[in-house]
């Protein structure tokens, strides 16, 4: 599903305008990529949880050459899905 299927999705089960879905949905997106990049977590109880992990630094190899390679340390989004979406995903 594209982002603007989803869109149309959620207009249509809110039972609101196209534009304001697109709004919406943008402002939640928004605000989970606000929260992240300042280190914080979204819960959405039975959903999900949304936060940061970091990534320690580690020896890479360069596919190409054969070459070692050090990659950097960093920091990476991540989602943990909660039970209701796991059950709902079972079947």
């Amino acid at each position: 599903m594209t982002k603007q299927e989803f869109v149309a999705a959620i207009s249509q089960r809110a039972n609101l305008s196209s534009r304001d879905a697109q709004n919406a949905v943008d402002a939640v997106l928004d605000t989970i990529e606000d929260t992240l990049s300042r280190g914080g977590d979204v819960s959405f109880t039975g959903f999900g949880k949304f936060s940061v992990s970091n990534r320690a630094a580690r020896q890479g190899v360069n596919p190409r050459t054969g070459e070692r390679v050090q990659i950097a340390a960093t920091k990476v989004p991540k989602f943990s899905a909660g039970s209701k979406l796991k059950a709902s995903v079972k079947g």
